[in-house]
């Protein structure tokens, strides 16, 4: 297929169309979030974080271990996705244990990985 197969080749306004998905359109703010929260999520140590906190809630040393990483990396990507409210956090005694924040994140990773296999 060639490139211009892709390009509409008509100067028609479907105004029904345009006036419905306008009515819908949320304001400028919540793209702007939107774009920000997909941003944090676009970074592979965070992805592979994620990844550990969907199987299993976790310390830091336990993430370190896992990935392979320093605490203190680990500890500066866990801030982000805490402040993000991507992640959350809980403390037991002296151990801090991190899980993610909640069922849409984790349903939106998991859905994040069955795309990806899906197109294999």
């Amino acid at each position: 297929m060639s490139r211009n197969e892709f390009i509409c080749d008509c100067n028609i306004i479907h105004q029904e169309v345009v006036d419905k998905t306008l009515e819908k359109m949320p304001d400028g703010d919540l793209f702007n979030k939107l774009a920000e929260f997909f941003k944090i999520l676009g970074d592979t140590t965070r992805a592979r974080i994620l990844f550990a906190l969907d199987q299993n809630e976790m310390c830091v040393c336990d993430i370190a271990n896992v990935l392979g990483m320093s605490k203190s990396s680990i500890s500066h990507q866990l801030g982000t996705l805490r402040r993000s409210g991507i992640v959350k956090c809980r403390k037991e005694g002296k151990e801090v244990y991190y899980m993610l924040d909640d069922d849409h994140v984790k349903g939106l990773f998991e859905l994040g990985i069955e795309h990806i296999e899906h197109k294999k």
